[in-house]
């Protein structure tokens, strides 16, 4: 009698075990920010998962977050305030350096606590999905991890048009929206990874280690519009190198307009065949500074004299007379090229901006003699 207690105890011991280690490694995700220390420079959602965190703003915002408009302090995800920070957002919320400065050290003295850190990991995810059968070499990935904010149905556009280009290539497409698909593994079975309107941080740290490796070691990074178009980067690699360039903002009165690209001779051909410049109406994004740098070719760029590049508060978001909005550069021995055009889901529909994206994706996925080694 005394052995079948040992073994009832002993197996459930090991359920307890298994119990434990489960939700041990459910509040662990090694997400980017789980123990960095409240500043202005936090992203805003995580301030406002914190009882603590949101007092210490009041004492320089008294009707925080109340008094704000409730697009802006969601904190279901997608959320805006991912994509913010008190400090991105001072002239709009009337800081000014003096009170930033006093509200910067109150946050910092605020506790991160097991509770915020879970809140904070909550929104990343290593669910690894099942990949199936690709049923054609080669492969792209499509991810669409969303947790800032959601261009909705220009997603749903950009991904009918990636489909449609990889239809007439013989490319198998693979769509997810979980980070955990990140992983050496599973990315050697890509020659390409798109990021469709990705907007907030979407991976952990692991995740993001995966993918630079995979970048780096000769795979290739295709980004849409809202993946360059947010106001803040946790990951300085992905925001600096294979980005390259700062999104600082966009048109506001009217938001959508009509005005002329420009196209670009660069070494990869792509634009070639498309007229010299044609008009589109869109959302242009505007830039710190130009990408045209280091080993970057530009290959769109927006005619300012053609809109009015003015963002909702009237600050004069112009960039000159060189304004790119489409760029490639290598990234080690990987590719990488963004364009900033695809806000609204008719740009996936217009023809000349469909055989745009088609030239650059098949730059992406052609082979590269210093290929990854996915054995494709």
């Amino acid at each position: 009698m005394k052995s079948i207690h040992l073994q009832m105890l002993g197996k459930l011991l090991v359920c307890w075990c298994a119990l434990v280690s489960a939700a041990v490694q459910s509040e662990i995700i090694d997400c980017p920010l789980r123990e960095a220390p409240y500043s202005v420079d936090s992203p805003l959602l995580d301030v406002l998962l914190s009882e603590a965190a949101v007092e210490a703003v009041k004492s320089e915002l008294p009707g925080f977050p109340d008094d704000l408009p409730p697009f802006l302090v969601g904190t279901a995800i997608p959320s805006f305030a991912a994509i913010i920070s008190l400090r991105s957002n001072a002239r709009a919320l009337g800081f000014d350096a003096s009170s930033l400065a006093r509200m910067d050290k109150l946050l910092r003295t605020v506790p991160v606590t097991r509770d915020d850190q879970r809140a904070r990991c909550a929104r990343y995810d290593n669910d690894v999905p099942e990949l199936g059968v690709l049923t054609a070499s080669p492969a792209v990935l499509v991810f669409e991890k969303i947790t800032g904010f959601d261009h909705g149905d220009s997603v749903v556009a950009a991904r009918t048009a990636i489909e449609r280009i990889a239809a007439q290539q013989g490319w198998s497409v693979y769509t997810t929206d979980r980070g955990g698909v990140f992983t050496a593994q599973a990315l050697a079975n890509f020659d390409a990874v798109v990021w469709n309107n990705v907007s907030g941080d979407a991976l952990t740290v692991r995740q993001r280690a995966a993918f630079r490796d995979y970048i780096e070691s000769g795979g290739s990074f295709v980004g849409l519009h809202a993946t360059g178009g947010d106001s803040i980067y946790p990951w300085q690699w992905f925001a600096s190198t294979l980005l390259g360039a700062r999104f600082i903002g966009h048109p506001g009165n009217p938001q959508f307009q009509k005005a002329t690209l420009l196209t670009e001779a660069n070494a990869a051909g792509i634009g070639q065949g498309l007229a010299p410049g044609w008009a589109m109406e869109e959302e242009w994004y505007s830039f710190a500074e130009t990408p045209r740098k280091d080993s970057v070719s530009v290959l769109l760029r927006v005619d300012e004299s053609t809109y009015s590049p003015v963002s909702w508060d009237g600050t004069d978001i112009s960039m000159g007379s060189d304004h790119p909005l489409a760029w490639m550069r290598r990234v080690g021995r990987g590719k990488a090229i963004y364009s900033a055009v695809g806000h609204r889901r008719e740009s996936y529909e217009h023809a000349a901006y469909e055989e745009f994206l088609s030239q650059a994706l098949s730059w992406a996925m052609a082979p590269n003699d210093t290929k990854h080694g996915n054995g494709r």
